[in-house]
């Protein structure tokens, strides 16, 4: 609201909502740690579990960040931002989501109190900003390097992403899998590998132990043959992969027919039992034992086929055909107004019909050089199965992470120290008040170790000063390990993390960091949930009374 002339000008709905000034900074900032204090239980080996129970009483047990905050159902618009980091984490790099949430939140925190002592966000913003890209530096100078054929070490990237989930005892067996389905897909180019995570399966199927995961050099179709004369097993497979339909099409416009004579009758009959005979006729004809097909099938047509031992699986989803076509080398045919090209059919050694846990699944496998495969994920129950197949998502995108960049670090908050000790001095060659906030983004950071420490219930402040003490003699990888409560090289234990997760973590805290503490004022429009989307039950400085 303005005046002029002692006439007041209302210039926002008189139900609109705002904020502003410190306020709105100390509200956001509120919102946000409130999100990562959520999760930081969940953070390393013996992190904690959260349960999920959504509003159809749908339960989620997981100690996986993203699906916590998806899961949630976050209102407030600054805590929001930091669901998106997470999200953007997982997708970009597959793991890590905890941690760069864990890292924003103290950062907000420590600006807190930055702003207390009356140092202005831009000020804090532009400090952080030269602690990231040195950050980031100092992250290109300590990382290792691994190579494609590293196994040991990619296995431990593997291990070291799993560990804290329910995948924890069986980890070692669920690592190499990641491992040898990463390499399987991978494609060698002039600039190194390439690597699309969408060409590995993932199938969970609840009952037996997570020890029965296995890796299935194929496709695993949760899907079953359209009729029961036709043999469940087929060996040395030949695959017709079909993009059209079985059946008679409808017309593309609206159509009569008047039949008059039974004897027509008869003939349109006898016309339509001629096409599906010649359509059937052209994939027999071609050598093809097995057809899966992203549309449908006709009852005629699949009493044909049955007649030719042919095993026939219907409306099979667009995502496994892609990958039946890289599994098999076979092309997808959208069109059987010719006759099939047998250099079309793709190859399985064996495609078969299995029950598992009580339902039909198909397994295309033993194909040659496959660029597609599947990890039959198993466990004792629906959740368990659950958080399995995160665990197992989460490996195979560190592996993915470590090949991709080609580096490594050190794990257990071994490089989060270090960051934190080399910041302080590069702190010391900056004048001004960024000072104060590169000092106190390398305090962020500790956030890490720290929680690992408290998480294992182990004394942080002893913990800290140790690390600090044998970072300080030259010890680079020394980190919390929290099976034995001592600060020690975990590196040369094999608690290895890709560098990318650490850049991606870093550069994403920070810019949300940055973007936070810049908003100084709050304006949401009437008929929104609150201010903003925050709860409409604001307490006192417009705090909210719960995330």
């Amino acid at each position: 609201m303005a005046q002029v002339g002692g006439q007041p000008i209302f210039i926002l709905d008189k139900d609109a909502l705002r904020q502003t000034g410190q306020d709105a900074q100390i509200n956001n900032i509120s919102a946000c740690k409130a999100i990562a204090d959520a999760i930081r239980t969940t953070l390393g080996p013996r992190g904690m579990d959260k349960m999920m129970v959504d509003s159809i009483g749908d339960v989620v047990v997981t100690n996986d960040g993203v699906t916590i905050l998806e899961e949630m159902e976050v209102e407030h618009p600054a805590a929001k931002m930091m669901v998106n980091i997470a999200k953007t984490q997982d997708e970009e790099v597959g793991d890590g989501t905890t941690t760069v949430v864990i890292i924003a939140g103290e950062l907000l925190k420590k600006a807190e109190g930055l702003l207390e002592q009356k140092i202005h966000p831009t000020v804090i913003a532009s400090g952080y900003r030269l602690a990231k890209e040195k950050t980031l530096q100092i992250l290109e100078e300590i990382s290792t390097k691994v190579t494609f054929n590293d196994d040991q070490t990619l296995v431990n990237v593997a291990i070291t992403a799993m560990t804290g989930k329910n995948a924890e005892t069986s980890k070692t067996h669920l690592a190499q899998i990641a491992v040898k389905a990463v390499k399987q897909v991978s494609e060698q180019t002039e600039n190194g590998y390439e690597f699309d995570m969408d060409n590995i399966k993932l199938e969970k199927k609840q009952g037996e132990s997570t020890e029965n995961t296995e890796l299935i050099d194929g496709v695993v179709i949760d899907k079953e043959k359209v009729h029961p004369g036709m043999p469940n097993l087929i060996k040395d497979a030949k695959v017709a992969l079909l993009n059209v339909p079985i059946e008679i099409k409808d017309t593309e416009t609206d159509t009569q027919i008047q039949i008059t004579d039974p004897s027509r009758l008869q003939e349109f009959l006898d016309q339509e039992e001629k096409t599906l005979k010649e359509l059937t006729g052209k994939i027999v004809s071609s050598g093809a034992n097995v057809v899966l097909c992203q549309k449908g099938i006709d009852e005629l047509a699949q009493h044909y086929l049955s007649k030719h031992n042919v095993l026939a699986v219907r409306r099979v989803k667009k995502s496994d055909m892609e990958r039946l076509s890289r599994a098999t080398g076979g092309s997808i045919l959208t069109s059987l107004s010719e006759p099939i090209n047998p250099t079309d059919l793709g190859y399985a050694g064996v495609v078969e019909q299995k029950k598992v846990s009580g339902d039909n699944m198909i397994f295309v496998k033993g194909c040659k050089n496959a660029k597609a495969v599947t990890i039959l994920v198993r466990g004792s129950t629906e959740h368990v199965v659950d958080e399995v197949k995160r665990a197992m998502e989460d490996a195979i995108g560190g592996v993915v992470s470590s090949l991709r960049i080609g580096k490594i670090v050190g794990g257990g908050g071994a490089v989060e120290i270090e960051l934190s000790r080399r910041l302080r001095s590069f702190a010391d060659s900056i004048g001004g008040r960024e000072q104060l906030a590169i000092n106190a983004f390398a305090d962020a950071l500790e956030i890490i170790p720290r929680t690992l420490a408290e998480n294992a219930g182990l004394d942080p402040i002893d913990l800290l000063v140790d690390l600090r003490a044998k970072h300080g003699s030259g010890m680079l990888w020394a980190g919390v390990n929290v099976f034995t409560g001592k600060a020690e090289d975990l590196y040369a234990q094999g608690v290895v993390e890709p560098l990318q997760i650490k850049v991606q973590a870093i550069q994403s805290s920070a810019e949300a960091s940055e973007l936070i503490l810049r908003i100084d004022d709050i304006i949401a429009a009437s008929g929104s949930r609150g201010a903003g989307g925050m709860p409409p039950n604001m307490g006192p400085g417009g705090m909210p009374p719960e995330y």
